[in-house]
């Protein structure tokens, strides 16, 4: 890939849903591959004619701040507004019909009931989304889209600010979540396990304020295994998270796909469980071996370093291996002719 792949950044498109990356925050992964894509030497043609993928620099997080109405439950003005992108890029461009779209991605992050799989659904079927709602049942496709890792950055300066926690030998905290009740499942969880076990720090939300903010960063870094249940959709930034805090994720989300799945083996450094497991969490979690354990946890700082943004990108680290994956699945998808 680092040496064949080129890709063209349409300039169509006006900010703010365009070509403004956000690089702070819950959807912090669609603006840091944004910027990051940008500002690649690398990887950026100028001639399309060059280009091997096709890159649709838009924010879904700024396509629901913009143009959605507060509490009207009607999404009629972001389909149209794509619509009319994809529109034009195939009019002004050669590029889009050859395909159909299938050499054009978007990278897509916002999580709730506007997210990227409803809203291009079908006026963009055929591209590639990277997409941190990774969800088979919702309109996510196996082999052509890419499950983008939901990052929450906390400074966009710094985004690489607490990484790391204790050694195993100093993790006293058997297993963690606190959160926000989120869907159907975060209160079946905290139901079943709040104040019920000294072992078993589940909470519910976490005051407001940095100090809360560093007690929950402490938990993670001084827990064994990191509760990652979805929410309103089915993924959770709790997954990197924990591997930023190096801490075993214990992913408990019926259908989600995990990230970069084509290359890592997410049973070497995580725990996934159905939902219906949530009663016998404990019990799951206390008969894993010492030495299971210890292999998980350093398979989880093994990962670390892939799950990772930096202002200037290293080899391996999330932006490549986004990339890489979008890459990958377009290469699959070519059929021999």
């Amino acid at each position: 890939m680092e040496h064949t792949l080129k890709v063209y950044i349409y300039k169509d498109g006006k900010k703010p849903i365009f070509h403004l990356p956000i690089m702070k925050g819950l959807y912090a992964s669609e603006g840091w591959f944004m910027k990051l894509m940008q500002g690649s030497k690398q990887f950026v043609v100028k001639d399309p004619r060059k280009a091997h993928l096709f890159y649709m620099p838009f924010s879904s997080r700024m396509l629901e701040y913009t143009l959605y109405v507060r509490n009207s439950h009607n999404r009629t003005n972001l389909r149209q507004h794509l619509k009319e992108y994809s529109e034009k890029i195939a009019a002004k461009y050669p590029f889009w019909n050859r395909t159909g779209g299938a050499d054009h991605f978007l990278v897509a992050c916002h999580d709730w009931v506007c997210s990227a799989p409803y809203e291009t659904r079908h006026h963009m079927e055929h591209c590639i989304k990277a997409l941190c709602n990774a969800d088979v049942t919702v309109g996510f496709k196996l082999g052509r889209d890419v499950s983008l890792p939901e990052t929450y950055v906390r400074a966009a300066r710094n985004p690489l600010r607490d990484l790391g926690g204790k050694p195993p030998s100093q993790r006293n905290i058997l297993a963690f979540y606190a959160g926000g009740m989120h869907g159907y499942l975060r209160p079946i969880l905290v139901k079943q396990w709040k104040d019920k076990d000294p072992n078993m720090k589940i909470f519910g939300p976490m005051p407001a304020g940095v100090a809360s903010k560093m007690n929950y960063i402490q938990h993670m870094k001084r827990s064994k295994y990191c509760i990652c249940p979805k929410g309103y959709e089915v993924n959770s930034p709790r997954v990197v998270e924990a591997i930023f805090y190096e801490c075993v994720p214990v992913i408990i989300s019926d259908n989600f796909i995990p990230p970069l799945f084509e290359v890592f083996n997410w049973n070497a450094f995580s725990i996934i469980l159905p939902e219906k497991d949530i009663p016998n969490l404990k019990e799951i979690l206390v008969s894993i071996p010492a030495k299971r354990y210890m292999d998980l946890q350093l398979g989880v700082r093994k990962v670390q370093r892939h799950f990772l943004w930096h202002g200037r990108p290293l080899k391996y680290d999330l932006f490549h291996m986004t990339l890489h994956s979008i890459w990958y699945n377009r290469v699959y998808q070519i059929k021999p002719r």
